[in-house]
C-alpha cells in the first residue's frame, strides 16, 4: 500500500468499522447456512387413537427443527385405508393390515414392497370407569378376566352382582346398571382386546358372537359389535369422554391409558396369571413384553409384527395381560402424495422418536420401546425414500428401558404388587390411572378390611394443570429458556446445558395445528440423543371434568378441561385438550440461533472496543496534520 493510500485509509475511519462489519457477516455465514441446511417439507399421517397422545407430543418436538408433522387421530382401520388410498403419507396403527379379515370387512391388499412396519410406542388398553358408592367415587375397583369379559358381551349387567364382590372384598357395590362403552369406528384398540377375547375366554365371545348376528364372523374385529344398552363412540377420545360425565355413573369402556391419566379417572386393576390385580405403568408393561413374540420373517406383512398370547398367560406378577405395542406404517417406495422430499422430513421425525421421543413415554403413560424394537426401527427407517440416513448407536438412545449394553433394566427394577393387589385380599386403598392422587377421597373401604397404604413409585403423568384454548385462538404458549439457542426464547438458561420448560400441548381430536407450540431443546439434530430427561409426575385431581355425550369434548372440570372446536376428518370431535406439564430437559450440543447471536455479541462487543481509539486516532492526526 502507498503512502498516499494509507493516508487515505486513515482518513476514513468508519470505512475501517465497515471493512470490520464485513469481515462479521463472512464470520457469521457458514453457521447461518448449516442452520438453515436442513429443511423440511410437511407431511400428513392418520390412524390410531392409541397411540395419539405420543404421537403428538413427538410432532410437537420437532417443530424445533422446522418439521411440520399433521397427524389425524381417525382409528387405525381409517388411517389403513387413507395410506392405501395415498392420501397421507405414513399411518399409525395398533395391528397389521388385514388381508384375510375374520369380520367379514373387506379385505386390504397393499402392493407388495410398499410398506414397512415399525414398532413407535408401548402401553395398556385400559378400562376407564365412573363409579361411586354413597355419593363417594370408587377408585380402586378390581376384575378379573372372566368379569370384564362378561361385561362386554353383556353377560353380567349389574355392578352389585356377586362375583364382581369376589374381586372387591372391601367394597359394598351399589345396584346400578353396568353400561359398557366401546368404539364405534374401525380400532386397533378393538382388535387387541377381541384378540385377548378369543384367545382368554373364547365361549363368551363366540355365544356373544351368536347373539349379536356375528356367529360366522367371529375372529379378530376391529369393529365392535353391540347390544341394545351399550355406548358406541369415536376414538379413543370419545369413550374418555362419555365416561367422565357426571351422568354416566356406571359406565366403563376401552382406551389407552394415557386417556385415563389425562382425564383423572381411575382404571380397573386387571387380573393376571399371576393372580395379581395390576395395571399398565410403564414398569408393568415392560415387564409384560418380555413375553411378546415379535415375528422375524422378513416379508414386509409379517416382520416385526406381534403374537401377544404368551402376555395373556405370563405368570411374572406385575404383568398386565392387555399391554401392546403400536406401529408406524411407513412407505417403502413413492406413492400417492408421498415423495422423496417428503421422505427426508419422515425419517428424520423417526429417527427422534425412536431415541428421544422413547425418553418421554412414561410421562405420557406409554412404555418406551425395548433394544430390540429400537434397533429393528432404526432398520425399517432407512428403507424410507429420501431419508438422510444416520448411523445411531443404540447406545446412546438414554431409553429408560434398557441399559447401554442393551440389557432389559427397566424390567429388573419393576417394582412387584402390593401384598393388598393379590387375588383374595381387601384391595389397596389407593386409586388408581388417573385418581393415583385422590386420598383421602378414595373410594370406601370397610372400616375393618382397610388396607395400610404404601408408598409406590409414580412413573406415570395423572391429570393436572391443565389449562383450556377455545376454538380457532392459538394456545397461550409459556416459552421458558432452553439450552441450544431456541430462537423463541428471551434469556440465557440457568444453569450449565440445562432447562426447565413448560410444556404447553394442544391435542385436539382429528385434525390437529401444525406447528410447534411446545419449546424444548434446540440445536440437536433429531437423532441427538439427550444426556438426561426426567418428567415428573404432576399431581391428579378428583374433580371429573363435564364431557358432551356425543362429541366426548370435555369442559368445566379442574385438571381436565377441554372446549369445543370444529369437527376433525373421519368424524372425531375437534375438541382441544391443553396440558400443561414442567419438564426439566438436558441441554443438547450443536451450533444453534443463541450460538450465533453470541457471535454477533461478540463481534459487536469488538467493533465497540476498537472504534472509539480509531476515530479518536484519525481525528487528532487530522487536526495536528500540516
Amino acid at each position: 500500500m502507498t503512502i498516499r493510500q494509507r493516508r487515505r485509509f486513515r482518513r476514513r475511519p468508519f470505512r475501517t468499522a465497515l471493512i470490520l462489519l464485513a469481515v462479521a457477516g463472512v464470520a457469521l455465514a457458514a453457521p447461518l447456512a448449516a442452520t438453515a441446511a436442513d429443511t423440511y417439507v410437511p407431511i400428513s399421517g392418520a390412524g390410531s387413537t392409541w397411540a395419539f397422545n405420543a404421537v403428538d407430543a413427538w410432532r410437537v418436538d420437532v417443530g424445533q427443527y422446522g418439521m411440520r408433522i399433521n397427524y389425524a387421530g381417525t382409528g387405525s382401520s381409517d388411517g389403513r385405508r387413507q395410506f392405501l388410498n395415498g392420501t397421507t403419507d405414513f399411518a399409525v396403527s395398533d395391528i397389521p393390515f388385514q388381508f384375510n379379515p375374520e369380520d367379514g370387512s373387506p379385505p386390504e391388499n397393499p402392493a407388495s414392497g410398499s410398506y414397512a412396519y415399525m414398532p413407535i410406542v408401548a402401553g395398556g388398553t385400559v378400562f376407564m370407569y365412573n363409579l361411586s358408592i354413597n355419593g363417594q367415587r370408587v377408585t380402586n375397583l378390581r376384575m378379573s378376566g372372566a368379569n370384564i369379559a362378561k361385561v362386554f358381551t353383556g353377560a353380567l349387567t349389574s355392578w352389585d352382582d356377586p362375583v364382581l364382590a369376589a374381586d372387591n372384598p372391601g367394597l359394598t357395590l351399589p345396584k346400578q346398571k353396568i353400561v359398557p362403552v366401546v368404539r364405534s369406528d374401525g380400532s386397533g384398540s378393538t382388535a387387541q382386546f377381541s384378540l385377548w377375547l378369543i384367545a382368554q375366554q373364547g365361549q363368551l365371545w363366540r355365544d356373544y358372537c351368536g347373539r349379536v348376528g356375528r356367529a360366522g364372523a367371529c375372529g379378530e374385529t376391529s369393529y365392535y359389535p353391540t347390544l341394545p344398552g351399550m355406548i358406541a363412540k369415536f376414538g379413543d377420545l370419545g369413550v374418555a369422554g362419555y365416561v367422565s360425565q357426571s351422568y354416566a355413573e356406571g359406565s366403563i369402556g376401552y382406551v389407552n391409558y394415557s386417556y385415563a391419566l389425562n382425564a383423572g379417572f381411575p382404571v380397573v386393576k386387571m387380573l393376571n396369571a399371576a393372580g395379581y390385580y395390576t395395571e399398565p405403568t410403564p414398569d408393568n408393561v415392560a415387564v409384560s413384553l418380555v413375553k411378546a413374540v415379535i415375528n422375524k420373517d422378513p416379508k414386509p406383512e409379517l416382520y416385526l409384527t406381534q403374537d401377544l398370547r404368551g402376555v395373556y398367560s405370563d405368570t411374572d406378577p406385575r404383568v398386565y395381560p392387555l399391554s401392546s405395542y403400536s406401529y408406524f406404517i411407513l412407505p417403502t417406495k413413492v406413492q400417492g402424495q408421498f415423495s422423496e422430499d417428503k421422505g427426508k422430513t419422515l425419517g428424520a421425525f423417526s429417527y427422534y422418536f425412536m431415541c428421544q421421543g422413547q425418553q418421554e413415554a412414561p410421562s405420557l403413560g406409554y412404555s418406551p420401546l425395548p433394544v430390540n424394537l429400537v434397533k429393528a426401527g432404526l432398520e425399517q427407517v432407512a428403507k424410507v425414500p429420501g431419508v438422510n440416513k444416520q448411523s445411531i448407536s443404540v447406545a446412546g438412545c438414554n431409553n429408560p428401558t434398557f441399559s447401554p449394553d442393551g440389557h432389559n433394566s427397566l424390567v429388573d427394577r419393576a417394582p412387584f404388587p402390593q401384598d393388598c393387589d393379590k387375588q383374595g385380599a381387601v384391595q389397596c386403598g389407593t386409586g388408581s390411572g388417573g385418581a393415583k392422587q385422590t386420598t383421602p377421597t378414595k373410594a370406601p373401604v370397610a372400616p375393618t378390611a382397610a388396607a395400610p397404604q404404601q408408598t409406590q413409585p409414580q412413573h406415570t403423568r395423572p391429570a393436572g394443570g391443565q389449562q383450556t384454548t377455545q376454538a380457532g385462538q392459538g394456545p397461550t404458549t409459556q416459552r421458558q429458556p432452553n439450552a441450544g439457542g431456541n430462537p423463541t426464547t428471551s434469556s440465557p438458561a440457568a444453569g450449565v446445558g440445562t432447562t426447565a420448560r413448560t410444556v404447553v400441548r394442544t391435542t385436539p381430536a382429528g385434525q390437529h395445528p401444525s406447528g410447534p407450540t411446545r419449546t424444548t431443546a434446540r440445536g440437536a439434530k433429531p437423532n441427538v440423543k439427550i444426556t438426561a430427561r426426567s418428567a415428573p409426575a404432576v399431581a391428579a385431581t378428583s374433580a371429573a371434568p363435564s364431557c358432551d355425550a356425543d362429541t366426548g369434548v370435555c369442559s368445566g372440570a379442574a385438571g381436565a378441561q377441554t372446549t369445543d372446536a370444529g369437527t376433525g376428518s373421519g368424524g372425531d370431535s375437534g375438541g382441544v385438550t391443553v396440558l400443561a406439564q414442567s419438564v426439566p430437559l438436558a441441554g443438547t450440543t450443536g451450533w444453534g440461533p443463541t450460538q450465533t447471536l453470541m457471535v454477533v455479541a461478540g463481534l459487536c462487543a469488538l467493533l465497540l472496543i476498537l472504534l472509539p481509539p480509531i476515530v479518536a486516532r484519525q481525528l487528532n492526526r487530522k487536526r495536528t496534520s500540516p
